[in-house]
């Protein structure tokens, strides 16, 4: 076996269904007492619910994280948290909220928990990505890793079929860059296996049945462990891509993550024999670049960046965009065959 480096990220994971119940203990946990309440706007109203279930406990609500986690919402935040007297922040949602919070504590170090209503994963990772300017740039520092992450599978069968199927998606995509990542190893890939197994199976079962408790289960189940290979493992060509394409073009993160995958992992599948091996068996097919792309519109999930309102001429641009700082990669970056990349995902065209 080849030499290898794992580095497990302490955080605290509770799962299960109902475990909201245990948000208040947690909070004094922490040794903290005014919680932030952070949400987007269409989730205002379960913020609401958990503001008045604490009590006192909570100090406030701010509810407008945004996608790619704008500078300029974080700066209003900041001032919400001070204004509120808040020494600690509940982030319920998916990416854009669970990134606000993490700004907000790469900030001031504020003690974050997190209740996932998307499979994500940000919840378990040191990663932050900022907005600012029409340009997105991340950094891994262990002062944005939230202390505690509940998973309750309740949170999540109100999720739309069209979003579960993006956002389980995205939850793929991490887990299957942790198989060939620079920092790939024996322990991270048996977690993504199993986590692209488990989501991979329990996509098409909460498409014809999106309040099926086990399907969600299992989702939630994967998408946990699709997180971890994000947080302790590393990223490549697929998610520079989806950074790029997500931060200058303003397109949604889980549907443009959707998009990208198939495309990036065709390009990449030539130089990882080991990885191609280990996705055919989670996904039970000799072409599993072909399955994600399957699975994603049978679940009615958009097949190209210009059904996201990206310009066909502003391809080249993202072209040059992916070039500058780019990300370790198994195969060689080459400008046409990233072209190729991104025209085919604009189109959406099925990878060959």
């Amino acid at each position: 076996m080849r030499p290898f480096t794992y580095t497990g990220l302490p955080a605290r994971v509770i799962f299960g269904s109902g475990t909201v119940s245990v948000l208040a203990e947690e909070i004094k946990a922490l040794k903290a007492s005014r919680a932030l309440v952070l949400t987007t706007p269409p989730q205002a109203p379960q913020g609401e619910q958990i503001t008045e279930e604490l009590g006192s406990l909570a100090a406030g609500m701010f509810t407008r994280a945004a996608m790619h986690t704008p500078v300029a919402v974080t700066e209003e935040a900041m001032k919400a948290y001070d204004k509120a007297g808040a020494d600690c922040v509940v982030s319920i949602g998916g990416g854009s909220t669970i990134g606000l919070g993490k700004a907000i504590a790469l900030r001031n170090g504020t003690p974050q928990i997190v209740l996932p209503t998307t499979y994500a994963g940000s919840e378990m990772t040191s990663i932050i990505g900022q907005t600012e300017q029409g340009e997105k740039t991340t950094q891994k520092t262990l002062k944005v890793l939230p202390e505690t992450v509940i998973y309750d599978v309740n949170f999540t069968l109100s999720l739309p079929v069209g979003m579960s199927v993006t956002s389980g998606m995205n939850a793929i995509a991490h887990a299957v860059e942790a198989l060939y990542a620079e920092q790939a190893n024996p322990v991270l890939s048996l977690m993504a296996e199993e986590g692209i197994s488990a989501l991979f199976g329990a996509l098409p079962r909460i498409v014809a049945s999106p309040q099926d408790p086990d399907a969600r289960s299992d989702a939630l189940y994967g998408a946990w462990l699709c997180a971890v290979c994000l947080g302790s493992g590393g990223v490549a060509l697929h998610h520079k891509l989806c950074h790029v394409l997500g931060g200058s073009f303003d397109l949604p993160h889980a549907e443009t993550h959707t998009i990208v995958l198939p495309h990036a992992l065709a390009y990449n599948a030539p130089a990882i024999p080991d990885a191609m091996t280990a996705l055919k068996r989670a996904t039970g097919s000799d072409d599993p670049a072909g399955k994600f792309f399957d699975i994603a519109r049978q679940g009615g999930a958009p097949a190209g960046l210009r059904d996201l309102g990206m310009p066909e001429s502003e391809i080249d641009r993202a072209v040059e965009i992916a070039f500058r700082n780019p990300y370790f990669n198994p195969r060689p970056l080459e400008e046409a065959g990233i072209r190729r990349i991104i025209r085919a995902a604009w189109a959406g065209d099925r990878p060959s």
